[in-house]
């Protein structure tokens, strides 16, 4: 609210705000309040402008991610609010709180937020079917695969997280301009003309600059703590500028499990002490402050690498920063990330550690699970989701090892023409370009202006156009809808033809629905058809329109379409009734009624 209030004194109003999360969902009861006063429009008509011309995008799917507050305690903060919009704190709690709640109950700052938006999006794909298994309660009645919940995965900004010598090196190949047209498939497909020892040089001089950072940072840190004199000096020598290098650098919360390394200690220790192929590990990452298991976490892992075996190929930088990552996603080998399926919503380290060249090693989560390839990095399992974690733990910290000693360690010491490792370094061309073409910023700010900030601005000018015209007539149909939607009905639907079909065949489906004063301009009947799940269950349904076929008298419709079988399987369908009308109108909620 602030934020709003501290650009309107400056004379800016934003036609469509974006949130992100729901910790700033207030925002929009500060917006209809200056629609109302700008506008002059009563809430009702601000109501139907303001979600309109506004997006939000959730960025965790983990629970306690999602800030919600007792009624209690909210409400003394919504008296003035309510006073400003000219209703009551109930109606303004009523908006944060999900269905069947009570006047009591908690106010979810996700619900408020989702009620205010009518763009809402998930940061990665896995992320937005996550979301919408996670909020489905909120559309009772709406098929978890249709709950209005999209995607935008995110992007990086390259230009801010390349290595310096990289940046020479595309400067050179791709052109001065490269970080401003990275989006263009010539442009991109110029990372194959680099030659394979100048891209690795490169490569080695940011390791190398890695490498004498982290014995800086580690004779700092045994310094801050008074160690030893031999620890300190051991310190300055940690890690080697030529071995394969696996960084893990993020916010240490038990489901990231930066312990599923540790989970074979013996096996560990023979991995990272191969007399021929050695791996060194970086560790950097800080804990939430309230959350004490992530601490825990760190604390086990500082003294398990403090084992003699470990000591010198494993270390842990502290007070992770901005400048730390940089460092890390620049000059690592592999960018290593172990989250457990499916709470990672994005991800976006990977992302910065590809356009370096870096090879993602990952778990098939957040953003890695639509963009791994085999030929730019490396899958750990094959994106299963267990209920048992601790079976999880074991059968992925097995499937981490393997993959380390059968595909990684051998593919970056395989030197066989010269000391460039040619098979790594395609691999690395390819996740530079994957990084480029699909994983930046500019990609997905586009993503963001094509799909909801230019449709929701062009739609918030035609509301607000004589003297808010439209926007007094969707209030008009909001209430009539409601008012009337109680009496529809449909009867089972019916197909022409009975028994078993070949792919390929069609038949005729009609439904008789009652609509009572509603018109047929004012819903939209759907078939509704998929494979059987079970008897009372599609595995993602499909709804084909309907027409109206014949007037039957006394507010009934005969409505029917034709379907044509295109893949063989059990397949079962139903209709229904939505209200017609624009994503807000037809997802509203209750307004749907299936036969």
């Amino acid at each position: 609210m602030g934020g709003i209030r501290a650009l309107e004194a400056v004379g800016i109003h934003p036609v469509v705000c974006h949130m992100n999360e729901g910790h700033c969902a207030f925002l929009s009861i500060e917006r209809l309040h200056q629609c109302m006063k700008r506008h002059h429009v009563d809430l009702k008509t601000a109501m139907e402008i303001v979600p309109r011309s506004t997006v939000f995008t959730t960025h965790t799917p983990v629970a306690a991610g999602h800030d919600e507050f007792p009624a209690f305690m909210v409400r003394p903060y919504l008296a003035p609010l309510a006073k400003l919009l000219g209703t009551t704190e109930d109606t303004i709690l009523s908006w944060g709180q999900a269905d069947g709640a009570g006047p009591d109950g908690p106010l979810s700052m996700f619900v408020l937020a989702m009620r205010m938006a009518e763009h809402i999006n998930g940061v990665s794909r896995l992320h937005g079917r996550v979301a919408r298994n996670m909020w489905s309660h909120v559309w009772p009645g709406i098929p978890e695969d249709e709950v209005p919940i999209t995607h935008v995965t995110n992007g990086v900004h390259p230009a801010t997280w390349v290595s310096l010598e990289f940046d020479l090196l595309f400067n050179r190949y791709l052109g001065p301009e490269w970080d401003l047209r990275h989006s263009d498939p010539a442009v991109i497909n110029r990372v194959d003309a680099i030659y394979d020892d100048e891209l690795w040089r490169s490569h080695e001089m940011s390791r190398s600059r890695l490498i004498r950072y982290c014995r800086d940072r580690m004779v700092k840190q045994f310094s801050r703590r008074n160690a030893p004199r031999a620890l300190v000096e051991e310190a300055a020598s940690v890690l080697d500028q030529d071995v394969l290098t696996i960084a893990f650098a993020r916010r240490f919360a038990t489901y990231k499990r930066a312990y599923l390394l540790f989970q074979d200690p013996e096996r560990l220790e023979a991995l990272v002490n191969d007399p021929n192929h050695p791996v060194q590990i970086i560790f950097a990452g800080k804990a939430h402050p309230k959350d004490n298991e992530g601490k825990d976490m760190i604390k086990s892992l500082v003294q398990t690498i403090r084992r003699p075996g470990l000591r010198k190929r494993i270390i842990f930088l502290e007070d992770y920063d901005m400048a730390i990552a940089r460092h890390l996603v620049q000059g690592a080998d592999v960018w290593l990330n172990n989250p457990r399926r499916p709470l990672e919503a994005c991800g976006t380290s990977g992302m910065k550690a590809a356009l370096n060249g870096v090879l993602n090693v990952s778990v098939l989560d957040g953003w890695w699970a639509e963009g791994y390839e085999p030929s730019r990095g490396w899958a750990v399992g094959r994106g299963e989701d267990y209920r048992d974690h601790q079976y999880q733990d074991a059968t992925e910290s097995k499937a981490l090892y393997n993959v380390l000693e059968n595909d990684v360690i051998p593919t970056f010491y395989e030197r066989r023409e010269s000391d460039t490792p040619k098979r790594w370094v395609k691999m690395m061309k390819e996740s530079i370009k994957m990084a480029l073409a699909d994983y930046s910023s500019h990609r997905m700010i586009a993503e963001y202006r094509d799909r909801f900030y230019r449709p929701s601005a062009a739609k918030a000018k035609t509301l607000v156009a004589d003297r808010s015209a439209a926007a007094k007539s969707l209030v008009e149909q909001h209430a009539r809808l409601k008012a009337l939607w109680p009496a529809v009905r449909l009867s089972t639907p019916q197909r022409d033809r009975s028994g078993s079909m070949r792919v390929g065949d069609s038949f005729k489906v009609s439904v008789e629905v009652f609509l009572g004063e509603l018109m047929p301009s004012e819903v939209s009947v759907e078939l509704y058809y998929g494979e059987l799940e079970d008897m009372d269950a599609l595995r993602s349904g499909e709804a084909v329109p309907m027409g109206v076929a014949k007037e039957l008298g006394g507010s009934r419709y005969l409505y029917e379409c034709t379907i044509t079988c295109g893949s063989a399987g059990r397949y079962g369908f139903t209709a229904r009734v939505l209200p017609a009308g624009d994503k807000r109108i037809r997802f509203s909620p209750h307004l749907i009624t299936w036969a």
